[in-house]
């Protein structure tokens, strides 16, 4: 961490941070981009967000993704959604689980398309014995 980083981190953090992903697609329709575009930036904030938590020490980072009622939305978003959830997983856990990071999941897996709740079974199933370097 630069030194410059580092000054800028407070004596008190908190151990449990928790997102709501909201907003994405209504960021790109005001740069006159499609929705998926602003739900893929989303992704690269996350990345940001878990780079810091991990530097500012936060040991649970919970993220709220993909609610009920986001089913309803077009077809064409849902899947791209589950298109990019699955390119994160390919890309982001081979990282996070060496960063020994702890992958779970709070809700309902079965609306997914069999291959892609595989794939999240299979991470959390990975990274199950994962603990944080401070415990």
């Amino acid at each position: 961490m630069s030194p410059k980083k580092k000054d800028k981190i407070p004596d008190r953090v908190p151990c449990h941070v928790a997102i709501i992903m909201d907003g994405n697609g209504r960021w790109a329709l005001a740069r006159g981009l499609p929705r998926l575009a602003g739900h893929r930036a989303g992704t690269e904030n996350l990345r940001q967000v878990i780079e810091a938590c991990g530097e500012f020490g936060i040991e649970y980072l919970t993220i709220y993704t993909f609610s009920t009622e986001n089913w309803g939305r077009p077809i064409e978003e849902v899947q791209g959604l589950m298109r990019i959830l699955e390119d994160v997983i390919d890309r982001a856990l081979p990282e996070l689980h060496e960063q020994g990071v702890q992958l779970r999941h709070i809700g309902v897996l079965d609306q997914l398309k069999p291959e892609l709740k595989q794939k999240v079974l299979d991470a959390i199933e990975l990274t199950k014995d994962n603990i944080h370097p401070n415990r």
